[in-house]
C-alpha cells in the first residue's frame, strides 16, 4: 500500500518515491503527497520528474475502490517510468492550498449550521458547498457574518486517531449523512479545529482557521423538501 504522507502533513509539497506498478495511463508509488479524490475533495494534480529530468504532468489522483491503491494519472500515450524506478513528485501547491482552505471552511460552516449534512463538494475554482437537512431558509447574512468571524479567528487545527470500534461508539461525531467516516483500516482520523468543530475526516486542512480568510456566501438554494444547499467562495 502507498504511504499517505498527506495524512500527517498537508503542507508537504513534494517527495521522492519508488514506482510500484504501472497501468495504461497511471502509476502507483510507494509513498505520495498527492491526495486522491474522495470525501468531496478533488484529487491533486502536479508533476512527476524522472531520473533523466524529464517531466510528466499528473492530471488527477484517485484511489482504486477494489484494492485501495492510489493511482496518479498521466496523459495517455506518455512514456511512463517502470516499476522500481526512482521519481520525484510535486503537487500543484496553489491549487491544493486553495482546496485546503475551502475544506477547512466547510468545517467552520458545519459549526455555524449545526444540522445534518446530506452532501457536499469542493471545487478548485475557489468555491465549495454543503447541503444541510433543514426545512426553513436560513439567514444568509447571519451565516456569512458568523462564518467570517471563525475564518479570521485563531482556531488551531489538530488531528488524532481512534479505532473503528471507538468510532462506532461515537456516532454523534458524524455530521455527514451521505458520506461515511473513512473506516475499514482499523482506525479513523479525527480533525479538530479548537473550540469550533470535531469530526472524522480524511481530507487536507490548514493549520489554523485564520488561514481561510474572508469568504462569501454565494447562494443558498432549496434542493428538496428538507435540503438547503449553501455555496461558499473564497474572497
Amino acid at each position: 500500500m502507498t504511504l499517505e504522507l498527506f495524512r500527517e502533513d498537508s503542507y508537504l509539497k513534494q517527495c521522492e518515491a519508488t514506482v510500484i506498478s504501472v497501468g495504461d495511463n497511471f502509476i502507483v508509488l510507494d509513498q505520495t503527497v498527492f491526495y486522491p479524490l474522495g470525501g468531496g475533495q478533488p484529487g491533486d494534480t502536479g508533476r512527476l520528474v524522472l531520473k533523466n529530468k524529464n517531466q510528466l504532468n499528473i492530471l488527477d489522483t484517485r484511489k482504486n475502490p477494489e484494492n485501495g491503491e492510489i493511482q496518479h494519472f498521466i496523459a495517455e500515450n506518455s512514456k511512463l517510468p517502470v516499476p522500481g524506478e526512482q521519481v520525484s513528485i510535486e503537487i500543484d501547491w496553489n491549487r491544493r492550498y486553495k482546496i485546503m482552505r475551502l475544506h477547512s471552511c466547510m468545517h467552520m460552516l458545519c459549526s455555524v449550521v449545526p444540522e445534518s449534512v446530506t452532501g457536499g463538494n469542493i471545487r478548485d475554482d475557489g468555491s465549495a458547498r454543503l447541503d444541510f437537512d433543514i426545512p426553513d431558509p436560513p439567514d444568509k447574512l447571519a451565516i456569512e457574518a458568523a462564518l467570517n468571524a471563525l475564518t479570521n479567528a485563531d482556531h488551531p487545527m489538530s488531528t488524532s486517531w481512534i479505532t473503528d470500534k471507538e468510532m462506532e461508539k461515537r456516532p454523534e461525531l458524524v455530521r455527514t449523512m451521505s458520506v461515511q467516516p473513512p473506516m475499514g483500516q482499523g482506525r479513523v482520523r479525527l480533525v479538530n479545529f479548537e473550540d469550533v468543530d470535531l469530526q472524522p475526516c480524511g481530507g487536507t486542512h490548514v493549520a489554523n482557521a485564520n488561514e481561510i480568510g474572508n469568504v462569501l456566501i454565494r447562494s443558498i438554494k432549496k434542493k428538496g423538501k428538507l435540503n438547503r444547499r449553501i455555496t461558499v467562495e473564497l474572497i
